[in-house]
């Protein structure tokens, strides 16, 4: 005899963990399983197709991709990776629980177009060639609730502050159970923004912390009720929401190999020559860091972001800008000197973007760049021969110039597969296909839903 319906024990929901990879365009996605079948997917994972990685923010295949319909491939699990959150302010709502993924061939080899292998083996390339180690960390602005016209408070302010203590106090909990190690929540400059910092951490971890703090933040918003943008813009004439890279380099002993304190300015040799090749080949990096049309509304003068390509010591309008160190405390300055990259926004991958940063820097050691582009002015502020004198040139005014500085740069596509280059190129192309007849504020709007 069998029971009927109303004697069954309730179904509770299967808790699930998802494999996921962050592609060319920034976004995370995977595929979710049973937990308790984890043991099955942590040598072989999951399928995955390679026209995924053609996917436009517009949601659209990329039509000139190199896969087409054909192909197969596996998300292999990283399994220090993984990231779990038990719970968050909706006690309704199935905690987090994922792992970064690397994108293989169906035998186990690495995929030429996988963002992660890529840093990976960029960061290997400086274990092996040049004897470093490499520590980064990632902060991002974003605006919450912004479309509650109510939401207005002083900027840096102690009502901002409380205005999202909840939201702040549940994204600090969830970062701290993911392991993201989080630093600050504070409100910024503009209405309903805010920023979230975490600590460095070496390799590609720190890639894997950046897409953390996103999905979480995202999470605990979506679980309040508030609407929440990383987008560079959300008004043609408003604050922009950046994307601050902090990298600097130690030795195999651990040593910082970026200061000297012989330097006014603190800056070490290979110090040097990693920052000039970082601005030799930052137009075409900008094709990747400035991904999106409306990456560029925001890359202007007088933005507190970056318009040109140029170094500056505590010069938020430089692309690299030299941290200030302190001595309080008997604290060491080579411990925490490191540099800033600035032109750079959360439509952007971390991954991909961190691994050409890394590329440019290490073409700079390389080649011992001499280090000309520097201003502690704000470049904009000087003449155009003051400029031409230090070498001193204008980032791409747009996606389209980025892309065209790209190609013309020989010695930076070298280092890249050359499968990623044509997936990136396509994806690119149907992008600015997509918005090219949108305006500034439908850019905005447009953005503001997608990221």
């Amino acid at each position: 005899m069998s029971l009927s319906s109303a004697s069954k024990p309730p179904v509770a929901p299967t808790a699930m963990t998802t494999i996921v990879t962050t592609d060319l365009i920034g976004i995370t996605r995977g595929r979710s399983f049973p937990t308790d079948e984890l043991e099955s997917y942590q040598v072989a994972g999951c399928g995955w197709v390679p026209a995924n990685s053609a996917l436009t923010p517009q949601g659209l295949v990329a039509a000139d991709n190199p896969w087409g319909s054909f192909g197969d491939l596996r998300l292999i699990p990283d399994m220090s990776s993984r990231v779990r959150v038990p719970n968050g302010p909706d006690a309704n709502a199935p905690g987090m629980d994922f792992i970064h993924a690397d994108i293989c061939e169906t035998d186990g080899q690495p995929w030429a177009a996988c963002p992660r292998t890529l840093l990976r083996n960029e960061i290997q390339r400086y274990r092996d060639d040049l004897g470093l180690e490499v520590t980064a960390a990632f902060e991002h602005e974003f605006n919450l609730g912004y479309l509650d016209a109510a939401n207005s408070h002083h900027a840096f302010s102690l009502a901002a502050q409380h205005h999202a203590a909840s939201f702040g106090g549940w994204l600090l909990s969830a970062l701290k159970a993911a392991g993201v190690e989080p630093e600050m929540f504070l409100p910024e400059y503009g209405k309903a923004q805010y920023e979230v910092t975490c600590r460095p951490i070496q390799g590609v971890a720190a890639a894997d912390r950046a897409v953390n703090v996103r999905e979480i933040t995202r999470e605990i918003a979506r679980q309040m009720g508030l609407d929440i943008s990383f987008a560079p813009k959300l008004q043609p004439d408003g604050v922009s929401n950046g994307v601050h890279l902090h990298i600097s380099l130690q030795d195999q002993a651990g040593h910082p190999v970026m200061y000297s304190a012989q330097e006014s300015n603190g800056l070490s040799a290979l110090g040097r020559h990693w920052a000039a090749g970082v601005l030799k080949y930052l137009p075409a990096l900008c094709a990747f860091s400035a991904p999106t049309p409306i990456s560029y509304l925001r890359l202007k003068p007088h933005h507190w972001s970056a318009a040109y390509a140029n170094l500056g010591q505590r010069n938020r309008e430089a692309s690299l800008r030299i941290c200030p160190t302190i001595t309080i405390g008997n604290r060491s300055p080579a411990k925490q000197y490191n540099l800033e990259f600035r032109p750079l926004d959360a439509t952007s991958s971390p991954h991909l973007s961190m691994a050409t940063v890394l590329m440019a820097g290490r073409l700079g050691i390389e080649q011992k760049l001499a280090l000309e582009a520097s201003a502690d002015e704000a470049p904009d502020d000087l003449s155009q021969e003051q400029r031409q004198a230090r070498n001193i040139v204008a980032l791409p005014g747009s996606l389209n110039d980025a892309l065209v500085s790209l190609r013309d740069s020989k010695e930076l596509i070298a280092q890249l597969p050359t499968l990623l280059l044509d997936a990136y190129f396509a994806v690119k192309a149907e992008e600015l296909k997509s918005t090219q007849t949108m305006s500034p504020v439908e850019l905005c709007e447009h953005y503001a839903r997608l990221y």
